[in-house]
């Protein structure tokens, strides 16, 4: 079995087979306190200790069975934390179980939290709480073998004042108030399916929830509750459609939870409730509908085959959009992806090892090593098998048995591979045409380029190379009326095609915003790529603008590109630290540190 190099935990060795979470949300402290209980059960002989992942956690107690057990740390490593290990007082058989309980309080700094003052939320009178342990971060919360090679089924039971509401990725078991202090209220839940730790998640806010479908609440702040439910509205014929093209919904629930603005992520697919930013455009709900079957029920086994969760998620959202949308516009959508994945490389380079679509993670922080490849490249693989094996219709197929096959287990790309083969067994001679080692093995752009429909990129294609090949003396033929048959994917495609190329004249960009005024657009896809295009062209007055974006919001796909173009324009890169170090306090500690080493302010 390949080890997970971001663990120190040995599954080899012994497994948590469910978790009984009891703790408190304590907000003056900024700490969540309280016992995590694991059934452990031996996967060899004599078993007599075992390690767990923490980070910045502290242990107070250990018991096994109910027996004091001995505990020690081991030595800190920069980004994995540090290794519980634990003595057990017995020796366990192959196969014995035994419950591991552990008195743990997490740091005010933790990782995987992001605790709001009043002040920071919407409502400006409670605090916030929210958690994002993908992809090794539930470790900073409680000890745990932070592997998504483990899954487990979990009960918790949270303690929080009694006019703030809790939430996790579980079934909802109802509420009391809390024996030890009737100003405080215990919410119930479970989790029956098994799951990897990072799917492990909690919020306690002032939540209200509103009923959009046979199976989903949204969830949000009282101000933002009625938008959201109007805006998330078609979840539900999204789930019926995702469930014709993977095969039938396990989880239960499908709740919505509006985060406040500083989430990292566009959203993040935890078991029965998706969070999600308010900054969200639909395609962000197919993607997160589509981690049910991909990722949550199939999951990579290690982070170097994030692909497996990532390319074949993006794989059904795209076939979902094209159910509801059409196939023009999933390879619209598809052709995106290819110029996002250009992108991508054009920043990291094509010779990085990141850029692998399977890299070696033995001595780099997945956070670091996040980007769109696993996602783009990925996908653009599906994509281009589904085009050598018959066509989308038979490519869904494969999909569905593969769900089928590998559900509820956690598997490596070697397994897709031969999975792949065996089902295709009569087009072998096809698929030993495939490139297999540079789609997986070689940096940079992939081997080979996927077929893609053009009817709806080709205004966008026409109207960028007007923009690019126009002289000052032609800027008078461009007008509104340019944009008068585009939609906002369009648009969307337009822009992101200006910032491949070098970028344009500062005349260029002042005439686009007088034709076309993109400042008064608040879509904040459209947005984030406009304010990247001025500052490339150093507009000195979209500065403050693209400032203003880069912390309104605390999106790091929005966040370190703006972040990173501002402090590259001379004129403004002092003023760019300046705002970051100002607002990093209030900044998702993951996001401060990527953000901080972006803008070499690491602390």
């Amino acid at each position: 079995a390949m080890a997970d190099p971001s663990s120190f935990s040995s599954p080899s060795c012994c497994r948590t087979r469910h978790l009984y979470l009891r703790c408190r949300a304590d907000f003056e402290a900024r700490a969540l306190r309280g016992t995590a209980a694991f059934t452990v059960r031996a996967e060899r002989e004599a078993l007599r200790s075992l390690v767990l992942d923490t980070r910045d956690v502290k242990v107070f107690k250990v018991t096994v069975n109910g027996q004091d057990a001995k505990f020690a740390f081991g030595e800190k490593h920069s980004y994995k934390g540090t290794p519980l290990e634990i003595t057990l007082p017995f020796e366990l058989r192959r196969g014995q179980e035994t419950i591991v309980e552990i008195s743990f309080e997490s740091s005010p700094n933790s990782s995987a939290l992001q605790w709001f003052t009043p002040e920071q939320t919407s409502g400006k009178k409670h605090p916030f709480l929210f958690s994002q342990c993908q992809a090794t971060h539930c470790r900073a919360i409680f000890p745990c073998q932070d592997t998504p090679a483990v899954k487990l089924t979990y009960c918790a039971e949270i303690s929080v004042p009694k006019e703030l509401v809790a939430l996790m990725s579980a079934n909802r078991d109802g509420e009391m108030p809390d024996p030890e202090d009737s100003s405080w209220k215990i919410y119930h839940f479970s989790q029956n399916v098994p799951i990897p730790c990072y799917l492990i998640a909690l919020v306690v806010g002032a939540l209200e929830s509103r009923k959009i479908g046979p199976r989903t609440l949204v969830w949000a702040e009282k101000e933002l509750v009625d938008k959201s439910a109007y805006e998330f509205a078609e979840a539900e014929a999204m789930l019926k459609t995702a469930e014709d093209l993977a095969g039938p919904y396990v989880w239960g629930q499908y709740d919505l939870l509006v985060l406040p603005p500083s989430f990292p992520y566009g959203g993040m697919e935890n078991p029965c409730l998706t969070f999600v930013t308010p900054t969200l455009l639909v395609s962000v709900i197919a993607h997160e509908i589509s981690h049910s079957w991909t990722g949550n029920l199939v999951t990579n086994k290690t982070w170097e085959h994030f692909w497996l969760n990532e390319g074949h998620t993006v794989y059904l959202e795209r076939r979902i959009s094209g159910c509801l949308f059409g196939e023009q516009f999933r390879h619209f959508k598809a052709l995106g992806g290819w110029r996002e994945l250009q992108n991508t490389i054009n920043t990291l380079g094509d010779k990085n090892p990141v850029t692998n679509l399977v890299p070696d993670l033995s001595e780099v922080d997945p956070d670091s090593a996040y980007s769109s490849v696993p996602y783009e490249k990925g996908f653009a693989l599906l994509f281009y098998l589904e085009q050598l094996l018959g066509g989308p219709d038979v490519f869904i197929g494969f999909l569905k048995a593969y769900i089928q096959q590998f559900a509820y287990k956690s598997i490596v790309t070697e397994d897709w591979k031969k999975f792949l083969y065996s089902y295709f067994k009569d087009k072998v001679d096809v698929l030993d045409k495939v490139d297999w080692n540079s789609w997986f093995h070689a940096p940079g752009m992939p081997p080979v380029m996927p077929t893609y429909d053009m009817t709806l990129a080709d205004a966008c294609v026409a109207l960028s190379q007007r923009w690019i090949q126009a002289k000052d003396s032609d800027l008078g033929s461009f007008s509104s009326a340019d944009l008068k048959e585009m939609s906002s994917h369009q648009l969307i495609e337009f822009l992101a095609l200006l910032l491949l190329e070098a970028p344009l004249p500062v005349s260029h960009v002042k005439r686009m915003q007088q034709v076309y005024d993109f400042n008064a657009m608040y879509n904040s896809e459209i947005r984030f790529r406009w304010l990247r295009l001025c500052i490339k062209s150093r507009w000195e007055e979209a500065i403050p603008l693209a400032l203003k974006m880069a912390t309104d919001q605390g999106r790091m796909k929005f966040t370190r590109p703006l972040f990173r173009d501002l402090y590259n324009f001379d004129k403004c890169r002092d003023l760019a630290v300046k705002t970051f170090l100002e607002h990093r306090a209030s900044m998702h500690p993951v996001t401060s540190m990527l953000v901080g080493k972006d803008l070499n302010q690491d602390q």
